[in-house]
C-alpha cells in the first residue's frame, strides 16, 4: 500500500494526519513545513515523490490564511518535485461561508479559494461536510464531499436513547442535513425558526414541531460562536424537551464559544476532529470529539486505488 501513494501533512491538524496514516498502516511522508523569521512559509519535501500519488492533509482552519498558504506552497513543492497526482484532503474548508453575494460589493471567497487551490496544482479535492453542497461546483477539478452523518448516526445509536430522539435543525437552511440524519435513526424532525440580525448573533423565534418529552439532537455543519446552539437549546427546553444534544461536524469554536457552551443547558456537544481540538475543548465538561480518521483514510485508499468512494457518501 505504501508503494503507490504517500500522505503529506501541513501544520493545521497533525494528530489527524497521523491517525489517518495509522488507519492506512503507512508512515507519514517526511516533510518540513516551517516559517522564516518574518513568518513566510517554507516547505521542503524530504523524500522522493516523483511519479507518486500524493495526498496533502490540511484543514484551512484558524489561523485560516496561514494554513491556506501552507496548502498552496506544499502543493507547489510537490508539483515541482514531479508528483504524478496531488489530492488536497481538506477536512474543514475555510471561507465556505462566503459562498454567494448576500449583499452588494461583497466577494464570493469560496470560489476565489477554490481557484487558488486548483491553480496551485491540486488535481482533486477531498473534503467533509461543505457548508453548502454547491461549493463542489466552485472547483474546476474533481471534488468529493464526504458526509459526517453516518458517523454521527452510529454514535447516537451507541450512546443515546435514540428511540425517543427528535432531530432538530437549528435553522431553516439546515433542514436537508437534519432530515438526512433523522432518516438514518428513524426519528421525527423539528426546526428552529430564528432571526439573525448580524453575523455571530441569533435570536430564536419559534420551534416548528412538538418536542415535549423528547431527547433533542441539534445537527449542523459548523459551530463558531456557539450562540445559535445555546439559544436553540434554551428554546427547546422551554418547549418541554427532556434534554438537548448537538452533533456538529466542524468545531470552529472561536472567541468565548467553549466557555459559552460549557455554561449552557446543552447536555453535550459532539464535534469531529476535522479541526484540531484546543486544550479548552479537551477539558470542557460537555464537549466530546469523535474521529474522522477512518472515514478519511478509507476515502484516500479508494481514491488511490481508483475504486468507488460513492458508498462513503451513504
Amino acid at each position: 500500500m505504501a508503494s503507490h501513494f504517500k500522505v503529506v501533512a501541513g501544520n493545521s491538524n497533525r494528530p489527524l494526519a497521523e491517525a489517518i496514516c495509522n488507519h492506512l498502516s503507512i508512515p507519514l511522508a517526511k516533510a518540513s513545513v516551517r516559517r522564516f523569521a518574518d513568518m513566510e512559509v517554507f516547505v521542503e519535501i524530504q523524500e522522493n515523490v516523483r511519479g507518486q500519488d500524493v495526498f496533502i492533509i490540511q484543514s484551512t482552519s484558524f489561523p485560516t490564511n496561514d494554513h491556506l498558504m501552507e496548502l498552496l506552497i506544499v502543493t507547489d513543492a510537490l508539483r515541482r518535485s514531479s508528483a504524478k497526482r496531488i489530492t488536497a484532503v481538506i477536512p474543514y474548508f475555510g471561507y465556505a461561508r462566503q459562498d454567494r453575494r448576500a449583499s452588494g460589493r461583497t466577494p464570493i471567497s469560496a470560489k476565489l479559494v477554490a481557484n487558488l487551490i486548483a491553480h496551485a496544482g491540486v488535481d482533486r479535492v477531498l473534503t467533509l461536510d461543505l457548508h453548502a453542497g454547491q461549493i463542489q461546483g466552485f472547483f474546476d477539478i474533481p471534488t468529493d464531499n464526504l458526509f459526517g452523518a453516518p458517523l454521527m448516526a452510529r454514535d447516537i445509536k451507541d450512546r443515546l436513547e435514540w428511540k425517543n430522539a427528535m432531530v432538530v435543525s437549528p435553522d431553516v437552511g439546515g433542514v436537508v442535513r437534519a432530515r438526512a440524519l433523522a432518516k438514518r435513526i428513524d426519528a421525527p424532525l423539528a426546526i428552529v425558526d430564528k432571526r439573525r440580525d448580524r453575523p455571530g448573533e441569533s435570536e430564536v423565534m419559534n420551534i416548528i414541531g412538538s418536542v415535549e418529552g423528547r431527547s433533542c439532537i441539534l445537527i449542523d455543519d459548523i459551530v463558531d460562536s456557539g450562540g445559535t446552539l445555546v439559544n436553540a437549546a434554551e428554546a427547546l427546553l422551554e418547549q418541554g424537551a427532556k434534554e438537548v444534544f448537538a452533533y456538529i461536524t466542524h468545531g470552529v469554536l472561536s472567541g468565548g464559544a467553549v466557555a459559552r457552551i460549557a455554561s449552557s443547558k446543552l447536555k453535550e456537544l459532539v464535534i469531529t476532529d476535522s479541526i484540531m481540538p484546543t486544550e479548552a475543548v479537551k477539558v470542557a465538561r460537555n464537549i466530546r470529539v469523535i474521529s474522522i480518521a477512518a472515514l478519511m483514510g478509507e476515502a484516500i485508499e479508494r481514491t488511490a486505488s481508483e475504486t468507488s468512494v460513492s458508498s462513503l457518501f451513504d
